[in-house]
C-alpha cells in the first residue's frame, strides 16, 4: 500500500496477494485460488479495504486460516499483521497496524478481507494474503 505525495486521491501501489500451497505430496492441502484487486486507492487518514476473496473445490475446513503479511517499500522482510485460526480474528499487537485494523472477512463466504484505517505514508509496502485449507 504505497501513499505518495501531495493532497486528495493518492495512488496506492499494487497490493499482491497470493495463496501459498506446499507442493504437491508435501502435504495434504487442496489448491486454494486466491483473487484481488491489483491496486487500492486511498487518501491519507482515510481507510481501504483489502480484498482477499477464495474459492476452492473443496469443504471450507473448520481449520481454515487466513494471514496476512506486509513488506514495507525497499524491506526485504515481512512482518504478520494479522492471523485468522479456529475461528478467531488475532490482530497482532505490535506494529503500526494494530490499532488500525479490522477484520471484515468471513471464510464462510470465502472472503478474507480486513480493513486499514488511517491510511499514513509508512503504509508502503505490499500486502500478502496466506489461506491454507486443510483438510
Amino acid at each position: 500500500l504505497a501513499l505518495g505525495m501531495g493532497t486528495g486521491t493518492v495512488p496506492v501501489s499494487p497490493v499482491v496477494l497470493r495463496a501459498l500451497c506446499p507442493p504437491p505430496g508435501l502435504a495434504p492441502t487442496s489448491a486454494i485460488h486466491v483473487y484481488t484487486p491489483r491496486e487500492v486507492y486511498g487518501t491519507v487518514g482515510s481507510h481501504v479495504t483489502l480484498s482477499c476473496s477464495f474459492w476452492s473445490s473443496e469443504w471450507i475446513s473448520e481449520d481454515i486460516s487466513i494471514t496476512w503479511h506486509f513488506q514495507a517499500e525497499g524491506s526485504r522482510d515481512s512482518i504478520s499483521i494479522f492471523h485468522y485460526a479456529k475461528g478467531q480474528p488475532y490482530i497482532d499487537d505490535v506494529g503500526t497496524f494494530k490499532e488500525r485494523m479490522e477484520w471484515v472477512g468471513n471464510p464462510r463466504r470465502k472472503d478474507g478481507s480486513i480493513v486499514i484505517h488511517n491510511l499514513d505514508y509508512t503504509d508502503n509496502g505490499t500486502f500478502t494474503c496466506d489461506v491454507k485449507n486443510p483438510p
